[in-house]
């Protein structure tokens, strides 16, 4: 026996809004089972005699949504193995009705057989409500599910199965991650019935004033204030686009991939320095000055016709979902050598065909500076073995360079000189990589040290009234003691 469910639509308002075929089969039907009774066209037909029942009971059993929609359909599925179902859904079936779809998932695996009746969507008199036009682009969004990023500024939005208290604080915080705290937001309660109520609030106090029933929706309109939407991806795009168009800045346009290059490297060791500094705001300005950069090399390959900053992204999202196969598949790791070894592994993979006959080392930290390339020449090389069993080799190598250059500032060779020199660093940036030290870092932050324990000594000279001649070795010594006892 095939089982059938007939879905009726009850339309977004009141009685007189229903089709005059919709009305007739409702009041010819002996039983009814609506999701919800609260909807204005239900409470005028029991009035007339017809027979609801509803799932209202089944929203108080759980605490998601998912679930009570797959609780609902799970019992439509149970009635309508003892006969036909017409079972009433608010606004049109096919228009934001999650038990819907679910029916219509199970008619496509052949388990029941669907019929869609009637019901007026509540858009249209939505769109009349609140006075906009639908072309210039909108999104309908589901309140128990919104997510930040689904949500497009720059269009008008409606958000509708706001049910109750919680969704409707949880749709008010994940806006607020979008728009200001005091943007206006409309609520829309029975558009187009004689019940319609229109209130327009505050963003921040939506939860306090949302009227929550089956027939309430939000509206948020699109920004109009540019300055409102500096947080979006579309706009940071479109000021770069604007910076290298024809009536953009000059410097912008004349610049190349290789010209920028330069600017690429020291935003990067100045995020490295506000990293250091636990500086929050000088992160997030270094951050944007560094994503600045990847914008401008998009934008040159966009408008070089090569490549987008959507290729750029496709790119990395697909090389991360592929390399994390224990996060996006089926595969495990239970640690980070684990991970290091699948991330390997894979990149193996990646390259394709047979590595014979090519260096190991060949281009390796290329375009780095010389000491970050110097520790990863050396990683690479550990992998297949070529390196010591423990520091103390390293430790050795490096009392043998060093024995090497003093022999060779001794013979006042400068030109072996600066070769074992080169030696000395190499042999100390191994130290460095067997305890785990990171040589880059730990050179900038010696940096930092130097520049803050001399500008205390500046200071400290400046203090007395004479200039660094008036002053000794050992006095100066003395100011830089006092630094470093301040914790500099």
């Amino acid at each position: 026996m095939t089982l059938r469910i007939e879905i009726i639509g009850l339309g977004a308002g009141d009685l007189d809004q229903l089709p005059h075929g919709v009305y007739k089969k409702l009041k010819s039907a002996s039983h009814i089972v609506a999701r919800t009774l609260s909807h204005p066209v239900i409470s005028a037909l029991q009035e007339e005699g017809v027979i609801f029942s509803s799932f209202d009971h089944i929203y108080e059993a759980h605490d998601r949504f998912e679930d009570v929609y797959a609780s609902i359909v799970a019992l439509l599925m149970e009635q309508a193995e003892e006969g036909p179902v017409i079972y009433a859904v608010p606004g049109h079936p096919l228009v934001a009705e999650q038990t819907v779809q679910l029916l219509l998932d199970l008619e496509k695996k052949g388990e029941i057989s669907i019929s869609v009746v009637g019901g007026q969507s509540f858009l249209d008199d939505l769109f009349t409500a609140v006075g906009i036009d639908p072309i210039e682009g909108f999104q309908l969004l589901d309140g128990t599910a919104l997510r930040r990023d689904h949500i497009q500024v720059a269009q008008h939005l409606i958000i509708g199965q706001v049910y109750d208290a919680l969704v409707a604080s949880e749709v008010k915080l994940t806006l607020m991650e979008k728009y200001p705290d005091h943007y206006p937001v409309t609520i829309v309660t029975a558009a187009g019935s004689s019940e319609e109520r229109i209130t327009t609030v505050p963003l921040y106090e939506l939860d306090r004033e949302m009227e929550l029933s089956n027939l309430t929706s939000l509206y948020v309109p699109p920004m109009q204030d540019q300055s409102q939407a500096y947080g979006e991806f579309f706009q940071l795009r479109q000021i770069i686009a604007a910076l290298r168009g024809p009536d953009g800045c000059p410097w912008d346009k004349e610049q190349t991939h290789e010209s920028l290059k330069r600017y690429l490297i020291e935003e990067a060791y100045e995020l490295l320095e506000a990293i250091d500094s636990g500086d929050i705001d000088h992160m997030i300005e270094e951050l944007g000055d560094v994503l600045l950069q990847v914008m401008l090399h998009a934008q040159i390959g966009e408008d070089s016709g090569y490549f987008t900053i959507q290729d750029v992204i496709f790119g990395i999202s697909e090389k991360m979902v592929r390399r994390h196969p224990h996060v996006f598949g089926d595969a495990t790791a239970n640690s980070t050598e684990e991970v290091v070894q699948s991330w390997q592994a894979i990149k193996q993979q990646e390259k394709g065909g047979s590595q014979e006959g090519k260096s190991l080392l060949k281009g390796v930290g290329a375009g780095k500076p010389a000491l970050i390339q110097a520790f990863e020449i050396q990683k690479k090389a550990a992998k297949v073995g070529f390196d010591w069993d423990d520091p103390s080799g390293a430790w050795d190598k490096f009392e043998e360079e060093w024995q090497e250059f003093q022999d060779e500032i001794a013979n006042g060779d400068k030109e072996a000189s600066l070769e074992e020199f080169g030696d000395l660093l190499f042999a100390l940036v191994n130290v460095s990589r067997f305890h785990n030290i990171f040589p880059e870092e730990a050179l900038i932050r010696a940096n930092q040290k130097f520049m803050a324990r001399f500008s205390y000594v500046e200071k400290r000279v400046r203090e007395s009234g004479n200039t660094f001649q008036s002053f000794s070795l050992t006095e100066l010594d003395e100011f830089w003691d006092e630094a470093k006892n301040k914790g500099m």
